[in-house]
C-alpha cells in the first residue's frame, strides 16, 4: 500500500482486494474527489484502481511525487491497465469541472491527458516568450533609473550641486513618498485603462523625469525632478505583478515574478557598467558625466515606453496574440487553480474589495514581511556603491563602480533558483526564512567589522538575502489572495507600504565610512520583520488551513448561492493557502 493516510472522509468505492497499481498525478489534471477534499495548487492525490480500472479509495501522497506506480502482486497488462487510469482519471477530472463555474468549453476535450500536457507546455512556453522578455526589460530600465543616483554621487553629483548629506538623502526620500503615495491606486487605474495603454505611458513619463534630472542646476530641482519619477514609476512593479497573477496558475507564479525581479539586480550589475562606461563623456557639451548618466538613460526608457504600446500586450480575454483555443485555455486553467474571476471582465470595483483587503490580517502582515526585505533592498542599492567605495581598495571611481556588479549577479542567479524552488515545493514561507538569514549574516558581517574584506564577502550575502525575498514575498502573498480586484489592492498596500519604508533606508546612513547605524537599522528590519514575520505567517497559515481541511469553515458558505460563494475568494472554506 501506499505509505501515506486515507484522506478523512474521502470517498471509498468498490474497494477491492484484488492486487492493484497506484497512479499519483498532479492535482491540476486528476484525482480530484467529489467532495474537493484536495484543493489548492499543490494537491497532489493518489488514484488507487483495482484490476478493472475502477476507483478504489484516494490518499495524500508527497508533493514532490508526480508519478509514482506501485508493482502488482501478479502480471498484469501495462495497456489495459494504462486506458483504465486514462478513463477513471478522465471521470474524476469531469467531476471536478463541473464544481467550477463559467468554464469556457474545452478545446481539448477529445485529446488524451498526455496531448493535453503537451499542449499546456506549448502554451507556457508562448506566454512565457510573449510576456516576460519585454517587462523584465522595462523593470531593468526602472530600478536603473530610480538608483542611478547613487552612481551618480560618487561621479560628482552632490559636489557639483553642493548637497550636505542631509540634502542628498532628502532627494531619495522624496521619490519614495510619491512613490508609495499612488502605487495602491495604481493595479485599479491598470485594470481600467488596460496594460497596453497604462504601462506605455507611466514609461514615457518617467523616461522624461530622468532626462530632466539631467539639466539640473540646482537641490530644489533635482527634489522636483525625483518626485515625478517617483509618482510615474509607481505603477510598474505592482502592475506587472499584478499582471501576471492574471495570467498564471499559483504553482507557476514564483518563478516568473523571480525571473522579472531578477532584473532589479541585473540593473544593479548593469547599472555599475553603464555608469563607469558613460563617465567618460564629461565634459561633452558642457556637461558633467553625472548628468550624461541621466540623461542617455532616460532617453533610452522614453524609446522603450514607446515600443511598449506594441510589446505589452492585454489581460487573457482581450490579449490579439491568443488564438480563441488558446485563449480557451489560459482561461479554464486558471479557473480550475481557483482564480475564478481571472480574466478581467468578471468584476466591477466596488468599495467592498478595498474594505475586505483592509480587514484580512494577511494583508498587515504581509505588509510588514515586504516592508523587511524592500527598506533593506533600497538601502542596499542605493548606499553599495559607497559602501564598495569606503572599503579603501579603489584607485577610481570607475573601479568603485565595477566592484558593485559581482554581488548584483549572484543575487540575481539566486533569486531565479528560489523561484523555481518555491513553484516546486509551495514552501514559499520557508524559502524566505532560509534566504533571509544569509542576509541577517551578511549585514552582521558589514556591521562587526572594519576587515574589508569580510565586509566586501557581506554584501554579497546580503544581496543574496535580500533579492530573492523580494519576488518571492510578493508570490507568496498574490498566492494567497483571490478576487482580481482585491488582490490588486492588497498588492499594492503591501508594496506601497514596502515603497514608504524607503524613506527610512533614505536616512539611516552618514557617519561614513563604517555606517554603523544604517547597517543596524537594516539589520533589525530584517531580523524583526523579514524573518520573524515570515515565520509567524506560515505557521498561522498552517493553522488555518488545518481548520478549513477539517471542515471548521464549512459553515461560512452555509445558506449562500453558488455566486455569492465565488465572491468570498479566498475566504471560501475549500481555499487553501500557500505556506
Amino acid at each position: 500500500m501506499l505509505a501515506s493516510n486515507q484522506i478523512s472522509g474521502a470517498p471509498v468505492i468498490n474497494q477491492s482486494p484484488k492486487p492493484f497499481r497506484a497512479h499519483v498525478v498532479e492535482g491540476d489534471y486528476l484525482c480530484y474527489d467529489p467532495v474537493r477534499l484536495l484543493r489548492g495548487p499543490h494537491a497532489y492525490a493518489a488514484m488507487v484502481v483495482d484490476l478493472e480500472g475502477r476507483f478504489a479509495q484516494y490518499e495524500e501522497a508527497p508533493m514532490e511525487f508526480h508519478t509514482l506506480k506501485l508493482e502488482a502482486s501478479s502480471d498484469t497488462d501495462e495497456t489495459n491497465m494504462q486506458s483504465d487510469r486514462e478513463k477513471a482519471s478522465s471521470d474524476a477530472n469531469s467531476s471536478h469541472e463541473s464544481q467550477v463555474d463559467n468554464l469556457p468549453p474545452d478545446p481539448d476535450a477529445n485529446l488524451s491527458p498526455k496531448e493535453r500536457a503537451d499542449i499546456e507546455k506549448r502554451l507556457l512556453w508562448k506566454l512565457d516568450w510573449m510576456l516576460i522578455p519585454w517587462l523584465c526589460f522595462l523593470y531593468l530600465l526602472a530600478f536603473l533609473d530610480r538608483t542611478n543616483i547613487g552612481n551618480a554621487k560618487i561621479a560628482g553629483l552632490g559636489t557639483d550641486l553642493n548637497l550636505s548629506t542631509a540634502a542628498y538623502n532628502a532627494t531619495l526620500t522624496i521619490f519614495f513618498v510619491s512613490y508609495a503615495i499612488f502605487e495602491p491606486i495604481t493595479n485599479v487605474l491598470l485594470k481600467r485603462m488596460r496594460p497596453s495603454i497604462f504601462i506605455p505611458i507611466i514609461i514615457i513619463l518617467w523616461g522624461a523625469s530622468m532626462v530632466g534630472m539631467g539639466f539640473v542646476t540646482n537641490w530644489s530641482g533635482l527634489m522636483a525632478a525625483r518626485w515625478f519619477l517617483g509618482l510615474t514609476e509607481a505603477g510598474l512593479f505592482p502592475g506587472v505583478n499584478y499582471y501576471f497573477s492574471c495570467w498564471y496558475k499559483r504553482s507557476e507564479l514564483g518563478v516568473r515574478a523571480a525571473i522579472f525581479f531578477s532584473a532589479a539586480a541585473v540593473s544593479g550589475s548593469f547599472g555599475g557598467l553603464l555608469a563607469a562606461a558613460i563617465e567618460n563623456m564629461d565634459g561633452i557639451a558642457g556637461l558633467r558625466g553625472w548628468a550624461w548618466i541621466f540623461i542617455l538613460e532616460g532617453l533610452l526608457t522614453v524609446v522603450a515606453g514607446i515600443a511598449s504600446f506594441w510589446m505589452v500586450h492585454d489581460f487573457p480575454d482581450k490579449a490579439r496574440f491568443l488564438s480563441d483555443d488558446e485563449r480557451a485555455r489560459v482561461i479554464r486553467r486558471l479557473r480550475l487553480d481557483q482564480q475564478a474571476s481571472v480574466a478581467a471582465g468578471n468584476e466591477t470595483f466596488r468599495a467592498r474589495y478595498l474594505w475586505q483587503a483592509l480587514h484580512d490580517w494577511k494583508t498587515w502582515l504581509a505588509m510588514a514581511i515586504y516592508m523587511g526585505c524592500d527598506m533593506p533592498l533600497y538601502a542596499f542599492s542605493l548606499f553599495l556603491p559607497t559602501i564598495v567605495h569606503n572599503l579603501g581598495w579603489n584607485t577610481s571611481v570607475v573601479r568603485a563602480q565595477l566592484m558593485s556588479v559581482p554581488p548584483y549577479a549572484a543575487a540575481a542567479v539566486l533569486t531565479v533558483a528560489i523561484g523555481v524552488l518555491a513553484d516546486r515545493t509551495g514552501a514559499r514561507g520557508l524559502c524566505n526564512i532560509g534566504v533571509s538569514a544569509l542576509a541577517v549574516a551578511g549585514f552582521a558581517m558589514l556591521l562587526s567589522t572594519d576587515d574589508p574584506a569580510v565586509q566586501y564577502a557581506g554584501t554579497f550575502l546580503a544581496a543574496l538575502g535580500i533579492y530573492p525575498c523580494i519576488s518571492n514575498t510578493i508570490s507568496w502573498v498574490a498566492n494567497n489572495v483571490e478576487g482580481v480586484y482585491k488582490r490588486g489592492v492588497v498588492l499594492g498596500l503591501v508594496i506601497g507600504w514596502g515603497n514608504l519604508n524607503g524613506i527610512v533606508s533614505s536616512n539611516i546612513y552618514f557617519n561614513s565610512p563604517r555606517l554603523v547605524e544604517g547597517h543596524a537599522v537594516v539589520l533589525g528590519y530584517l531580523a524583526l520583520f523579514l524573518l520573524g514575520g515570515s515565520v509567524l505567517m506560515t505557521w498561522l497559515l498552517r493553522l488555518e488551513n488545518g481548520r478549513r481541511r477539517r471542515g471548521e469553515r464549512d459553515h461560512w458558505v452555509q445558506g449562500l448561492l453558488d455566486k455569492e460563494v465565488e465572491e468570498l475568494g479566498d475566504q471560501r472554506p475549500d481555499f487553501i493557502y500557500t505556506v
